[in-house]
């Protein structure tokens, strides 16, 4: 059992004693985490056995009392121990290994994994929390997390055979990092024109081609792969397969150099006939794209929680620095009027993120159609990131433009938000071709 699990274990025993609908009644002002709620694709059943319109209504930022020690938790390991590293990673453009190790002592990397299988046994919303509290402190980190949990882990635990299940989830909570392989040279945004191909052999599959800007790819010894096994239909023909690292024909082509979440690796993947035994097929031959689109939606609020943490972690970053420290004219540049409404913009714009956050995080919870609340918070959050992480910087200074800092790297690691995940432009396809279905008579 992690030491995080320990710590948590009176809250979590508490908390599944109490009713699904309870909520404390002081939410935690330093740190109101967006929860983000499970739909029905989540590995927790959705709450429809729930009438909503009986429950007495709170402000979206009350956390449960296992959402609280979360944060709580997640925010001082934080603090302690990725903060100070994560300028000397993001120059060495690498994961320290001994964070990740620790990430998994203190069961971030199985938060919603059964603890039959050695998880934490907690729920998306705990997820969702370590991901914006992370990105307080390094959104390359952060996302390490987000990509294990949200959409690896959460593929597994879905549509993974018992046998897969078995021989996977002990190690994804203990040990082995996950990487989700969609992406391709030509199909980013159009995920579906993917062409990599698997070929059905008499003891399983074979794969061949490459995938494109795969998080994970350098620390993952697990790989979710989506390969095309009938191109004769299409996107119908896309498939999903289990590939471990070690497999032959499997190789890392090439690690990327990039602007921002430098820690992160971002590789190109090779396939050369790589061997897939029939076990390791997730889920049903032809329903990969499926499973794309329904893990993608749910991860759209784990990327705009890393947003609006990494926002967060720029604004505090910031402002601690022209109230405490900076003087022009004799005076603190943060008493001056124009710099207070910068800031107090930015931080109502932060709210605002979270809110959507918040919003699309609870109609999951409760079962609802929270597809387009996805789109808009992910969107706005990215944007809100990009906008206060810049504005920081010109706050600070010149301390904010060098290196000895982090307000250039909150700036930078910013930029992604508008991209990974469906960018922007894809998000708000999203909205108006839901607004349009729902305003077309």
């Amino acid at each position: 059992m992690s030491s995080f699990t320990r710590a948590i274990r009176p809250a979590l025993q508490g908390g599944r004693r109490v009713l699904l609908a309870q909520r404390l009644s002081t939410p935690r002002i330093a740190h109101p985490i967006a929860a983000t709620a499970l739909r029905s694709l989540s590995t927790t059943a959705p709450r429809r056995s729930v009438d909503l319109s009986e429950l007495q209504p709170t402000p979206i930022t009350h956390l449960s009392e296992v959402e609280t020690a979360m944060a709580d938790a997640v925010s001082k390991f934080a603090t302690e121990v990725v903060l100070p590293k994560a300028r000397e990673m993001d120059e060495a453009e690498a994961m320290d290994p001994a964070v990740v190790e620790q990430l998994f002592e203190q069961g971030l990397m199985g938060i919603e994994i059964p603890e039959e299988y050695g998880g934490a046994g907690m729920n998306f919303t705990a997820a969702i929390i370590a991901i914006e509290e992370l990105a307080r402190a390094d959104p390359s980190v952060s996302v390490l997390v987000d990509v294990h949990n949200t959409l690896c882990n959460t593929a597994l635990m879905k549509w993974g055979s018992d046998a897969l299940k078995k021989k996977y989830l002990p190690r994804l909570a203990t040990n082995t990092v996950a990487s989700f392989c969609l992406s391709e040279p030509v199909s980013g945004s159009d995920a579906f024109a993917l062409a990599t191909r698997a070929t059905e052999t008499p003891d399983g599959y074979t794969i061949t081609g490459s995938k494109m800007w795969i998080t994970n790819s350098m620390e993952a010894g697990f790989f979710i792969v989506f390969a095309n096994l009938d191109p004769a239909k299409g996107y119908k023909g896309i498939t999903a397969f289990v590939v471990d690292k070690d497999t032959p024909g499997f190789s890392i082509a090439k690690k990327e150099k990039k602007l921002g979440i430098r820690a992160s690796s971002t590789c190109v993947l090779n396939f050369d006939d790589v061997a897939v035994p029939k076990e390791n097929l997730l889920g049903k031959p032809g329903e990969g794209y499926k499973y794309a689109i329904g893990i993608l939606n749910e991860g759209r609020i784990g990327i705009a929680a890393q947003m609006t943490g990494l926002a967060l972690g720029a604004f505090e970053n910031a402002v601690r620095y022209v109230w405490n420290d900076r003087k022009q004219f004799g005076t603190l540049v943060g008493e001056f009027q124009g710099m207070q409404h910068q800031i107090a913009q930015s931080y109502t714009e932060i709210a605002a993120a979270r809110a959507l956050v918040y919003n699309a995080a609870r109609k999951k919870e409760a079962g609802e159609d929270f597809v387009r609340d996805a789109a808009m918070a992910k969107l706005y959050a990215s944007q809100v990131a990009g906008r206060v992480a810049g504005l920081a910087v010109e706050w600070m200074g010149g301390m904010g433009f060098v290196r000895e800092g982090l307000a250039e790297k909150y700036w930078r690691d910013s930029k992604i938000g508008a991209i990974y995940e469906g960018t922007s432009n894809i998000q708000l396809n999203t909205i108006a071709k839901l607004l349009q279905k729902e305003y077309t008579a």
